[in-house]
């Protein structure tokens, strides 16, 4: 019977194996091989956590899909020196992966629970780049606007202009539109004569809630 490690070791180079079929920068595989995933979700799935599918983390929320979360990634293309904004920071994966990626990350987070166990999360494996914040009355973190890049990991109902306006000219943004339920992944540069929206294929996160966004939950 393997140990825990030995578990996870395994299952990690697999799911890079698996990831690097369709993601093309080595930079981004190599941040994920890099990241400790298993430090992101509850102590109770830890052995799923290199399973290629999201895993819930409480409050209603998910950690993504890997390939999901490695395709935002690489649609930003970063380049070691940006400024990025992560607009939902969940368990802090993939702000811990920007990390390894960009200069500095900025992080906000709704669910300040959620927050405050992503930064103990993010400072107890060093990842001293990386500003946690509880998302306040605006979309985004217009204090430490502008960026070169922006993630958003949670599905909107339209590209966010609050977010293009925060964005550097030749800034990159990566964002799921559509509606509650489904979206299309978009890569959006914003150039000169306005947001260029590129589509990536489809995807299902959960809704982003607040100001510029969808305005509530669900009933149910």
């Amino acid at each position: 019977m393997p140990t825990l490690t030995e578990h996870l070791s395994r299952s990690k180079t697999a799911l890079l194996a698996e990831l690097a079929r369709e993601i093309s920068d080595p930079r981004v595989l190599n941040a994920i091989a890099r990241v400790p995933r298993e430090r992101f979700v509850p102590p109770e799935l830890r052995l799923q956590a290199y399973e290629n599918r999201p895993l819930p983390i409480g409050y209603g929320q998910t950690i993504s899909q890997p390939l999901i979360v490695a395709i935002m990634t690489q649609a930003l293309d970063l380049r070691g020196d940006d400024t990025v904004l992560e607009v939902g920071t969940g368990s802090g994966y993939q702000a811990a992966l920007l990390s390894q990626l960009a200069a500095h990350v900025v992080t906000v987070e709704r669910v300040p629970e959620l927050a405050r166990q992503a930064e103990r999360a993010l400072a107890e494996l060093g990842y001293a780049n990386v500003e946690v914040h509880v998302a306040g009355e605006t979309l985004g973190w217009p204090e430490g606007a502008p960026y070169d890049a922006i993630v958003v990991t949670a599905g909107a109902p339209r590209v966010p202009h609050e977010l293009v306006e925060q964005m550097r000219i030749g800034g990159r943004m990566a964002v799921p539109v559509g509606s509650r339920d489904l979206q299309e992944l978009v890569q959006v540069v914003r150039s000169p004569e306005g947001p260029v929206i590129i589509p990536l294929g489809p995807c299902r996160f959960v809704p982003l809630v607040g100001p510029g966004a969808w305005s509530s939950e669900p009933l149910s």
